[in-house]
């Protein structure tokens, strides 16, 4: 990179570094966790309280946005020092400036979602659902190269994720499927992916080879913490217990280990089956119930969150949030943020972040400069 290309790459970090001070409020969020650390020392009851959990929570999250802030300004500086070696004549600090200035691009997008994911439970895991649409066994393998696609950005993120529910199609690929996704920011990152999701391919499940339209919903919710109390009478749940059907013919029982929990007053549902044990799947059970009885609770109170909910009852034709066209051409676009990319086989491989960070970057009123591929 020529030193004028240099410069003004620098100049722009250095300057988006800049816009972020007004958000970012260091010194209050500062204030605020040595409150929080007084409180834990001053007060001799503190850590019986069950108000100390919110607060140790809140103060651990303050301190990683705290840490990651100053890692933003410590990489500017470094750059600094390194850009006035350079221009000295030291030729060999080129190298270090370069990957500071990789670092520090790669530092700014990543702080930028933190500033946007500011949501309650943004910062929790996500338990995501997958549902087979219109569409048949074309469906039924969608919502299967869709598991793949999240599975594969799981990995990419290096987080973690555990399979909690799964229905195999009746001839191929996968009519439902719930997983826990476990990493930081996981339901905020992922939030933006509920709704419907349509593919539009040629059938390999078609003798004629025909173009097929395929749909399948995905629904994210935030796991809800143990601290989080939601009232759930033993009395309004019924408890059935069947044999797993497993995973591609994987982990199959042959005791009736699989729980499904009945919420009767909601009308809910929710099933698991992937551990051997009835009391680990009935635990996992409880803990998407928990979740959706959460999520319910905060659409009451929340009259536009009733939108979104709205936009769940038809798995098909005008509800769709994004695109996904392997035949006649190649384009992978999201209705809303208008964000594509002509790299179909990178996104369903999991390469999805653009997708995620255009989405984010809509909801917050920001303008998205995420270039189209």
């Amino acid at each position: 990179m020529l030193i004028d290309e240099l410069h003004s790459k620098i100049n722009e970090l250095r300057e988006r570094v800049s816009s972020f001070e007004d958000a970012v409020q260091a010194e209050k969020k500062l204030q605020r966790v040595k409150e929080i650390e007084n409180k834990s020392v001053e007060d001799p009851d503190f850590w019986s309280k069950k108000e100390s959990k919110y607060l140790l929570k809140e103060q651990s999250n303050l301190r990683k946005f705290l840490a990651q802030w100053d890692k933003l300004k410590g990489l500017l500086e470094n750059i600094d020092v390194y850009l006035e070696l350079y221009n000295e004549g030291s030729t060999e600090v080129q190298d270090d400036l370069q990957s500071n200035i990789t670092e520090l691009e790669k530092n700014v997008e990543d702080f930028e979602l933190m500033l946007i994911l500011n949501g309650e439970n943004d910062p929790n895991n996500a338990i995501v659902t997958i549902h087979a649409g219109a569409g048949g066994t074309e469906a039924n393998d969608w919502v299967a190269m869709l598991y793949r696609m999240y599975s594969r950005w799981v990995e990419r993120k290096n987080f973690k994720m555990e399979l909690l529910d799964y229905l195999p199609g009746d001839e191929a690929g996968i009519k439902s499927v719930t997983f826990n996704v476990l990493g930081e920011y996981s339901y905020g990152y992922l939030k933006g992916e509920t709704g419907v999701h349509r593919l539009v391919r040629q059938s390999p499940f078609d003798s004629n080879n025909k173009r097929h339209t395929s749909f399948a919903s995905v629904f994210v919710l935030p796991e809800i913490d143990d601290d989080i109390e939601v009232d759930i009478n033993e009395s309004d749940l019924r408890i059935d217990t069947f044999r797993a059907s497993g995973a591609g013919g994987q982990h199959v029982n042959t005791t009736d280990s699989a729980v499904r929990i009945t919420h009767e007053p909601t009308g809910i549902v929710v099933s698991c089956q992937n551990e051997r044990s009835q009391h680990k799947n009935k635990a996992h059970a409880m803990k998407i119930l928990k979740a959706k009885l959460y999520e319910l609770e905060m659409e009451k109170k929340n009259e536009e969150r009733q939108e979104i909910e709205n936009s769940k009852t038809e798995i098909g034709w005008g509800n769709q949030i994004r695109s996904y066209v392997m035949h006649p051409y190649k384009m992978v676009k999201d209705l809303r943020t208008k964000h594509e990319t002509g790299n179909v086989d990178a996104v369903m491989d999991g390469d999805i972040d653009n997708f995620i960070k255009s989405y984010l970057l809509y909801s917050a009123g920001i303008s998205d400069d995420i270039n189209k591929n």
